[in-house]
């Protein structure tokens, strides 16, 4: 019976790892081995006594499967192996605190299923000569498997519930690839993305409202329910340090970062900095790179701005790339608490930390960094307490976009993105905080910048935020030429309406009321609405 119930626990061991990277577990007597097969897949031995110690000691460290940490040897395959087997037996996963890890450029993807604490340990990955340029170090992965529910064949907007039972909390995610938004435009253009949305259901499919349905979809052509991991999963501490790639500066994105794709996760104390950057390199998608989840929070960490390189757009003009150490898609209740980076956040060599799409419900709390930005569309963003530096904030969306307690340092203190259309449906509220432009050589200032020409279609209609508010800001104007006229609320966002004859073809919705309270400048000189009073001759201004 005892041998029998030895062999049924090896065959599970099998069977649940098969699908984690091509990981087979067995429970030969001997020592502990691991090896790869010339097809890639992992092969770890652990004896059955010490599978019986690591599970009265209730975790395992890299050393235990042939880690060196010595900051030479590659140790992939030995952390990779480490968790495979942590996953299987639901055990806690510990760096050497002394240890320095190796991660050459091989294809291997180490999957993170249990608390991980990587400690005082350091990680060192490099990028100079990879196989698989986005293939993640790190996967963060739920035990969950995605399902297709049936009978959902259209939404509404704020829809909420769908008429059918779940298991249990769902991350719910559809698509129309018949209807195409965000069609960019300018140097980087393209025809756009498919209709796409995120939200959670309960069992029950209740929406939860506070991420609602934000569009309306005659058709679906695909919906997938993820459930909700309920249990925590915490991962903190660890030094990583990148050796930038070296490859040719065009958009083939670099993904060898810790990809988190499950929801409820934390991520506390981590350190992420980069070294070997030179005169030219393919761009980042992210270090921290969040993903298909939701509640997933990071804090206390220390992360770095990545070199900006230029190549040439889709437009056929010189462009500078995108390269970023967060990046968040198709996330919900996405947090960054007490975060900063390693380099100037007034560095315009550098570029803005963060890039998001499909985001909802995300939040900077405490946080000094260059730049927030939302690409393809959020739902509901706040940032408070908080520095960000030369590249400010940039986005577009819908909801409310809330900036409190913070001190902006870029050229405006929201920049609605032109290339989407300077869209934001919804309400924008700025209360106690400064604005101070560290741009060399700038000319004005303006608190809300953005350009639509109503010429363009980017597949929604875009507006201006319905009702904007904004309390206790002091614009410290003392760089800016004493000849300006003062600072503007609004950019000039169509230079050529000027009057009635100005026809747009797909009309932006400006504006209707803006309330105004104890809005200061160190210059002395009043806030004007704009250098286009025609455009914005409509906009109800209240001044309290």
């Amino acid at each position: 019976m005892r041998f029998a119930l030895m062999f049924s626990c090896l065959i599970a061991f099998v069977i649940v790892c098969k699908g984690q990277n091509d990981v087979v577990i067995t429970s030969h007597k001997g020592k502990i081995e691991v090896r790869a097969n010339d097809d890639g897949r992992l092969h770890i031995n652990v004896p059955p006594k010490h599978t019986l110690n690591f599970k009265a000691k209730g975790w395992v460290q890299y050393s235990d499967f042939g880690a060196r940490g010595d900051g030479k040897t590659d140790d992939i395959d030995a952390i990779a192996a480490t968790h495979a087997f942590a996953n299987a037996n639901q055990l806690v996963v510990k760096g050497d605190d002394k240890a320095t890890y190796y991660i050459g450029g091989k294809a291997r993807t180490a999957i993170i299923k249990t608390d991980t604490h990587f400690g005082a340990a350091s990680f060192i990955i490099d990028d100079t000569n990879v196989e698989k340029r986005n293939a993640a170090v790190f996967m963060v992965s739920s035990g969950m498997q995605s399902f297709t529910p049936k009978g959902v064949t259209s939404l509404e907007k704020n829809q909420p519930k769908i008429d059918v039972t779940f298991p249990g909390p769902c991350l719910i995610t559809v698509v129309n690839s018949n209807v195409k938004q965000y069609i960019r435009f300018g140097p980087n253009q393209n025809n756009g993305s498919s209709q796409t949305d995120i939200f959670v259901v309960d069992k029950n499919g209740n929406v939860d409202m506070d991420a609602p349905i934000i569009w309306d979809f005659a058709e679906i052509t695909s919906i997938a329910a993820l459930p909700i991991d309920e249990t925590p999963l915490n991962i903190t501490g660890g030094v990583f340090t990148t050796i930038a790639n070296q490859a040719e500066s065009k958009y083939t994105y670099y993904s060898r970062n810790l990809a988190i794709r499950r929801s409820n996760v934390t991520v506390d104390g981590l350190v992420h900095r980069v070294t070997g950057e030179g005169d030219h390199g393919a761009p980042y998608s992210g270090f921290i790179d969040v993903g298909n989840c939701a509640y997933v929070t990071v804090k206390n960490t220390v992360l770095t701005g990545r070199k900006t390189y230029t190549t040439i757009g889709a437009a056929g003009k010189p462009v500078s790339m995108g390269t970023y150490d967060i990046s968040v898609n198709r996330a919900l209740n996405v947090s960054f608490i007490n975060c900063t980076q390693t380099n100037d956040i007034n560095d315009p060599t550098f570029w803005g930390i963060m890039g998001s799409n499909f985001g909802k419900n995300l939040l900077y709390d405490g946080c000094t960094l260059s730049r927030f930005d939302a690409h393809q569309g959020v739902a509901n963003a706040t940032v408070r307490n908080s520095t960000l530096g030369h590249m400010g904030i940039n986005a577009i969306g819908t909801g409310t976009f809330t900036v409190e307690n913070s001190t902006i340092l870029g050229r405006s203190i929201v920049n609605l993105r032109p290339d989407y259309g300077s869209t934001w449906q919804g309400e924008l509220i700025i209360q106690n905080c400064v604005f101070k432009p560290s741009v060399k050589n700038l000319s004005r200032v303006t608190l809300i910048t953005g350009r639509q020409t109503g010429l363009h279609d980017f597949g929604y209609i875009c507006y201006m935020p319905e009702h904007i508010t904004i309390e206790n800001l002091r614009i410290d104007d003392s760089n800016i030429p004493v000849d300006y006229n003062g600072p503007a609320l609004f950019a000039d966002f169509n230079p050529q309406m000027t009057d009635e004859s100005y026809q747009e073809e797909f009309p932006y919705v400006k504006t209707k009321e803006v309330i105004l309270e104890n809005v200061t400048t160190t210059s002395g000189k009043a806030l004007r609405i704009s250098d286009n009073t025609f455009m914005f001759k409509d906009v109800k201004v209240l001044r309290n």
